[in-house]
């Protein structure tokens, strides 16, 4: 089982400790450098423009490609998950030159995270059409992998067209690993056919509970090295209730997932730090102290 890491600190969805709210760079910079040399596979940063005020899923949201740049020049090793890019909101293109960017500045270490959005007044703000964003996905996608990892780009789709376009930088891994959010069988379905991995909401919070996962998953013929990443339903205590915490990563497992991103029980970053501490001993990581 493969462990990633829930950010903190860089957005405010749902109910954080105040540390959280007031961190600034000293902290974004133990926190991840930590999770880099304890061997985290990834950190995640989600993204949104520009939300109405009051929104429930939080207001504070860090731009992925920015925060990704200053973490890649302060880590060697943790990859980077943006949890989730909306693909309606950009061009193919835009992606893969920011991201091929990102990917060739920190040694091949981006995986992308993509989904379809469902904050229309998101959309509606930047103009982009929403009531057709699915297929707009969809064909993002194809678009993006004929573009990511390739100087020189060609895609002829529904939705986007462009012929011999530079992109340069590009991506140096030659195929970016894709992860496809969404909770639900057609997002699946987008996952398995245009994806590497799916990527879910948290279990039991709007997306799958652990037992119509396996169902889910039953109903496709995975590829090859697809990747099922699961956040999960509790915020895990590797120091207080260590057996706890394995037992849920190992029901998770049993349920078909892959890669476990997950979010420790925290009150102060000290705390935080030991919890981190914790769970890589608990799982085994490949620390690099």
């Amino acid at each position: 089982m493969r462990i990633g890491l829930s950010s903190p600190v860089l957005a405010d969805s749902g109910p954080r400790p105040p540390w959280e709210a007031e961190a600034g760079v000293a902290e974004l910079r133990e926190v991840f450098t930590t999770a880099d040399r304890l061997g985290y596979e990834f950190l995640t940063c989600p993204e949104h423009v520009s939300v109405p005020e009051g929104l429930a899923r939080g207001e504070r949201f860090y731009d992925p490609v920015a925060t990704f740049s200053y973490l890649a020049a302060i880590t060697e090793r943790i990859r980077f998950l943006p949890y989730v890019l909306v693909l309606g909101l950009h061009h193919p293109l835009e992606l893969a030159k920011r991201y091929g960017t990102l990917d060739h500045l920190s040694g091949g270490r981006v995986v992308l995270g993509v989904g379809v959005g469902n904050l229309e007044e998101e959309f509606a703000l930047l103009g982009r059409p929403f009531a057709d964003r699915g297929p707009r996905a969809d064909d993002a996608l194809r678009a993006l992998r004929a573009s990511l990892s390739v100087r020189l780009a060609t895609y002829h789709g529904e939705y986007y067209h462009f012929t011999e376009q530079v992109v340069s930088p590009h991506a140096v891994q030659e195929k970016v690993p894709i992860w496809v959010g969404g909770h639900s069988r057609r997002a699946l379905r987008r996952a398995v056919t245009l994806g590497d991995g799916w990527a879910p909401a948290p279990v039991t919070y709007r997306g799958p509970d652990l037992r119509t996962l396996p169902r889910m998953l039953a109903e496709h013929d995975l590829p090859e090295g697809f990747d099922v990443v699961i956040t999960p339903p509790a915020r895990l205590d590797p120091t207080g209730d260590p057996e706890a915490a394995l037992d849920l990563v190992g029901r998770i497992g049993e349920a078909g997932a892959t890669v476990v991103n997950v979010v420790v029980r925290h009150r102060e970053l000290a705390e935080y730090l030991d919890q981190l501490a914790a769970a890589a001993e608990l799982f085994g990581l490949d620390r690099r102290d």
